[in-house]
C-alpha cells in the first residue's frame, strides 16, 4: 500500500516553517512519500533547501513552475503524479502547518477499518504566530451529519484529510475556476454530488499557524465575496433549503469583519 502527501509551496512560504512541516512529516509513526510542487518563484535559501531534501531521498518528487498558479492546479497536478505512481491514499498538508506523529497511522487504520470512506479528516488545534490565539476545532464524524453541517460551513479541515483514491475517480479533481477562493468548498460539493462517503475521527491531526495576515486575507472583498458565490452554489445544487441562505448572509457579515474581530468569531462562533 502506498501513500504520500501533497504540498504547495509558494512565494509567502518560510523556510523555517517549511523545516519545521517537513520534519512532522519526516517523524510519523507511518511513513509516507512526499511529493512537492513549487508554485512560482520562492526565496532561494528555501529551493535550495527544497532540492538538496529531494538530493537525499526526503522527497519522493518536486516539481517547479515559474508562474505562480494557484492552490487547485498545483494539487491537481501532485494527485495525477500520484495515481500515475499507482498511490492509493493521498494525505494533504500546509507548508506551515504540523501534523501530530500519529496523525498519518490514525487515518489510515480508520479508512482500512471503514472501506466505504473516501475521505477522511481530523479535528485540528490553531495555534498563533506572533499573535495570542489558540483554538481547538472540532467537526461532525459521520457522513451525514457532515453533509447536514455543511449547510452551514465547510464539514473537513482541508489541511487534515486524507483522500483514497477513489474519491478521485468518483468526483474528480479541484476545480480550477476560481483561483482567488476556497478550493476545498468546491471539491466537498463535487464530492457529495458524486457518492463519495465521508467522516472525520475524533483526533486533534493537525497544528495550525495562524498569524495577523491569516484573518487580513479572509477580510479582502473579494476573497468574500467569491466565498459567498460558492456557498450559495453549495446550498443551490446540494438542495439544503431556505435556511441555508440565511447561514450564508451571516457568514458573509462575519467575513467582511475586521481582521481583530473576526479574530474574536473565529476564537468564539465555530
Amino acid at each position: 500500500m502506498k501513500y504520500c502527501v501533497i504540498m504547495s509551496i509558494y512565494k509567502n512560504d518560510k523556510l523555517e516553517y517549511v523545516k519545521e512541516s517537513l520534519n512532522s512529516i519526516y517523524t510519523q509513526t507511518l511513513k509516507a512519500d512526499i511529493f512537492i510542487k513549487i508554485d512560482g518563484k520562492i526565496d532561494k535559501k528555501l529551493e535550495e533547501f527544497l532540492l538538496s531534501e529531494k538530493e537525499k531521498g526526503n522527497i519522493k518528487y518536486l516539481d517547479k513552475r515559474e508562474e505562480n498558479r494557484g492552490l487547485a492546479i498545483s494539487l491537481n497536478e501532485l494527485i495525477q503524479e500520484g495515481l500515475k505512481q499507482n498511490y492509493e491514499y493521498f494525505f494533504r498538508m500546509d507548508a506551515d502547518d504540523i501534523s501530530n506523529a500519529d496523525r498519518f497511522k490514525n487515518q489510515i487504520e480508520f479508512m482500512k477499518e471503514n472501506k466505504e470512506i473516501d475521505i477522511c479528516g481530523t479535528f485540528i488545534k490553531e495555534f498563533g504566530d506572533g499573535i495570542e490565539y489558540e483554538k481547538i476545532v472540532k467537526y461532525p464524524l459521520t457522513h451525514n451529519e457532515m453533509f447536514n453541517f455543511f449547510k452551514k460551513r465547510v464539514p473537513l479541515a482541508h489541511v487534515s484529510v486524507c483522500f483514497r483514491k477513489s474519491f478521485f475517480e468518483k468526483a474528480g479533481l479541484y476545480p480550477e475556476k476560481y483561483h482567488i477562493t476556497n478550493e476545498d468548498t468546491l471539491m466537498w460539493l463535487k464530492g457529495f454530488k458524486s457518492g463519495c462517503k465521508f467522516a472525520n475521527i475524533n483526533y486533534i491531526g493537525v497544528n495550525v499557524r495562524v498569524n495577523k495576515n491569516f484573518f487580513r486575507r479572509r477580510s479582502s472583498f473579494k476573497k468574500v465575496w467569491y466565498d459567498f458565490k460558492n456557498r450559495l452554489e453549495v446550498n443551490r445544487e446540494l438542495n439544503y433549503g431556505f435556511d441555508s441562505y440565511f447561514y450564508a448572509v451571516g457568514i458573509f457579515c462575519v467575513n467582511l469583519l475586521p481582521p481583530n474581530l473576526k479574530k474574536l468569531a473565529y476564537k468564539y462562533l465555530r
